[in-house]
């Protein structure tokens, strides 16, 4: 059963629809769901600007690439690959602490969505492969 969280989350389109000015941009196939994902990223040297998307997928993937598009603003492209290996490595652990600028995805990355990871983590990986990291 899909948790009200996680709907709510996935509603937020504040950064749904793509523009016509990013600096990177990728579409991206979840080989396991069919879960597709096209990002826009506007990005200096140094940090994002901003991510737009556009998604044919499921609820999981819809919640993450929502969420991540509200928390990547300013993020540090350096640190991002490192972040998400993090990401990857404790999200199916209990009782460890995430990452203070990641901790609403705890919503997401718990035990009870194990199942559906491939999905949460296709907006990560899409980033990962525009930016070249």
């Amino acid at each position: 059963m899909i948790s009200k969280d996680i709907i709510k989350i996935a509603s937020n389109t504040s950064n749904f629809g793509l523009k016509k000015k990013y600096s990177h941009k990728i579409s991206l196939k979840n080989s396991y769901c069919g879960d597709k994902i096209t990002l826009g990223i506007v990005a200096s040297k140094k940090k994002i600007k901003s991510m737009n998307y556009e998604t044919e997928s499921c609820v999981y993937c819809e919640a993450s690439a929502s969420l991540l598009s509200r928390k990547i603003k300013n993020f540090n492209i350096k640190d991002l690959k490192d972040d998400f290996v993090v990401l990857k490595r404790i999200s199916n652990k209990k009782n460890i602490k995430f990452p203070r600028k990641y901790s609403e995805f705890r919503k997401l990355l718990n035990s009870d969505n194990f199942n559906r990871f491939s999905c949460i983590f296709l907006p990560f990986d899409a980033v990962i492969k525009a930016l070249k990291l």
